[in-house]
């Protein structure tokens, strides 16, 4: 049976330093709930960068060949025609009329399936139960989640989170 510590906080600042504070202890961080994004602390506690800005190039790039095909089929192999005398032979020599559909497809398929993918990436669906561990981190109150592995003492951990100016601490064993 393992032992999670949570430490609450009432400032963001003070959060951020005690992630740092903690894990430079060699304590295990596993979560921090915010009411609001705090800026550095995805660095402090050791996460890896995401890599949904890739994701998102590629849905554009998804995006934007599906435009190219389009209008390709819609305006120069299935039903050509005449407007304003441009010709209807290439799609490259009407590329210039397609700029417009071509950058708005490009747009939604990114923007779309990027709030797709980070809904999924998250965990994110209908009806899920929220995992948020105590109401008050959606309002004032930051809460830090320590792991407690093999031989660490609660009361030295307790002492250390109270220096890092928690104000309240609870242990659960999980």
């Amino acid at each position: 049976m393992s032992k999670v510590i949570h430490a609450f906080y009432t400032d963001d600042d003070l959060v951020l330093e005690a992630v740092k504070e903690a894990r430079s202890a060699n304590y295990k961080v596993r979560e921090v709930f915010c009411p609001f994004p705090v800026h550095g602390l995805d660095k402090a506690m050791g996460l890896k960068p995401t890599r949904l800005a890739i994701t998102s190039f590629l849905y554009g790039l998804a995006g934007l060949a599906f435009a190219i095909w389009m209008t390709n089929y819609m305006m120069i192999v299935d039903w050509p025609q005449n407007i304003g005398g441009k010709p209807s032979f290439s799609w490259w020599q009407n590329m210039p009329s397609f700029v417009v559909v071509m950058f708005e497809l490009t747009v939604f398929f990114a923007g779309h399936f990027m709030v797709i993918t980070f809904y999924l990436r998250s965990r994110i669906w209908p009806f899920k139960k929220a995992e948020n561990p105590d109401p008050r981190t959606t309002d004032d109150h930051f809460l830090m989640e320590v792991e407690l592995e093999g031989d660490h003492d609660t009361e030295e951990i307790t002492k250390f989170l109270s220096s890092t100016g928690a104000v309240e601490i609870n242990i659960l064993n999980e």
